[in-house]
């Protein structure tokens, strides 16, 4: 069947909607999850870097377009996924749960190369263990004797009460922090769903969490930005004329160190937002209930939350208004300087227009003159010619010829010269 001509990007844009899905999973499972932020190079670093774990056991490699991946390798299962500002690495096993709480439980990542671990390009922003047990959940305590800390131990039902989370948000010795899933009565789909949530929650948290040091940063620049700008506008209102041409200088590169701050944070303030938006997002996917005696994962995380992206918001703020307020009194001087200059050009006009007038005097007595000396100068021709023309006949004398021709020749020199300024002045 015929079929229209398709958009280069069909293909791409409609398998979106199945990037990077939850796979099924059982439990017991042991699955550590691995963060590592790093610039283009280094997330472009990473495809290689997996293709090498995967050559090393004869596997299929990624091709250059790849962005995920999923597969067994070895005594294990890799999921790889490549994002805007980071790379994810998760891998997990199924492992022996007998016993788990009564002695430190075995991480999945032992099961990965440890070389090649420790080559993971990048630097690593989140790192995270997470056990998946069958079964109701064991009293608090039963989990805080070697596997969370019970100072911060927080946890709630999730799935709809089919299910249970507890973490402490604690890094431990091992440089990860540990969350521990009881799954009740999830199916596989949905326990594979749960997991990818709550290993998300941990990794937009943290990737979120990065545009707190960049809005501490901001804080101290705005402040020594604000009381420039202070001091510029108690100068402006006391500022001579001669004087505003510099503080309008000083104030174009304040201007100018306040929109580089704020192209050089944007980014960074707008993508933390839109994290903290996932982390709610995925809070509410997982449904949590509360159990007794605890915190839930939600009120935790909004209770710590809350002031870093307080701190990340208002940081935008602070700096849009300083950008306003420079803008606006950058606008007041130029005014006054436009106004001064205004005036300037119209003293200037005022003696231009004096000298104009003098000049015009001055020409008017030029041309005067200068009627005078063509009309002497004509008259004497007239006198030459009426002597000559008397020798042939010319009855008038030349004195008289020449008294004669006086005013005609004054008057016809006075009419050319006007009509030859009035087609010069386009009159």
């Amino acid at each position: 069947m015929a079929q229209p001509s398709s958009h280069p990007q069909r293909i791409a844009l409609h398998n979106e909607i199945h990037a990077r899905p939850p796979e099924a999973m059982a439990a017991p499972l042991a699955l550590s999850h691995v963060v590592m932020a790093g610039d283009a190079a280094e997330r472009d670093a990473s495809r290689a870097h997996l293709a090498s774990l995967l050559r090393d056991h004869h596997l299929p490699l990624p091709d250059a377009q790849t962005t995920h991946l999923r597969m067994d390798v070895g005594g294990f299962r890799i999921r790889w996924e490549l994002h805007t500002e980071f790379v994810t690495w998760t891998f997990s096993h199924a492992f022996d749960a007998d016993g788990f709480g009564d002695q430190e439980p075995q991480p999945a990542i032992h099961e990965v190369p440890q070389e090649w671990l420790a080559a993971l390009p990048g630097q690593c922003l989140a790192a995270l263990h997470l056990w998946v047990l069958p079964g109701d959940p064991p009293p608090p305590h039963a989990l805080t004797r070697h596997v969370l800390h019970e100072e911060t131990l927080v946890g709630s039902g999730v799935g709809g009460g089919q299910g249970a989370v507890f973490t402490d948000f604690a890094i431990h010795a091992d440089g990860h922090s540990r969350m521990v899933l009881f799954s009740d009565g999830l199916s596989p789909r949905r326990l594979g769903r749960m997991v990818q949530r709550l290993l998300e929650i941990d990794t937009y948290r943290m990737a979120a969490l990065l545009g707190l040091p960049a809005a501490r940063e901001s804080a101290a620049l705005l402040g020594v930005a604000e009381k420039e700008l202070a001091a510029l506008a108690e100068a402006i209102r006391a500022a001579g004329r001669d004087e505003e041409p510099q503080l309008l200088d000083r104030l174009t590169r304040l201007a100018g160190q306040v929109e580089s701050h704020y192209a050089a944070t944007h980014s960074r303030f707008s993508a933390s937002a839109a994290y903290f938006e996932l982390v709610d997002q995925r809070l509410q996917d997982i449904h949590e209930s509360r159990l007794p005696g605890l915190q839930t994962l939600g009120e935790f995380i909004e209770r710590r939350l809350s002031p870093a992206r307080a701190t990340c918001a208002w940081a935008v703020r602070r700096q849009d208004a300083l950008s306003q307020r420079v803008s606006r009194i950058s606008n007041l001087l130029r005014t006054r300087v436009e106004i001064d200059q205004q005036q300037s050009s119209q003293a200037l006009l005022k003696t231009m227009n004096r000298r104009q007038d003098l000049q015009l005097k001055l020409q008017a007595t030029v041309e005067g003159l200068s009627v005078a000396a063509i009309t002497y100068y004509i008259v004497g021709l007239v006198s030459y010619l009426a002597k000559g023309a008397q020798a042939l006949g010319w009855p008038f004398s030349p004195e008289g010829t020449a008294a004669v021709a006086i005013p005609v020749v004054a008057l016809g020199v006075w009419l050319s010269l006007r009509r030859l300024h009035a087609r010069v002045l386009g009159h």
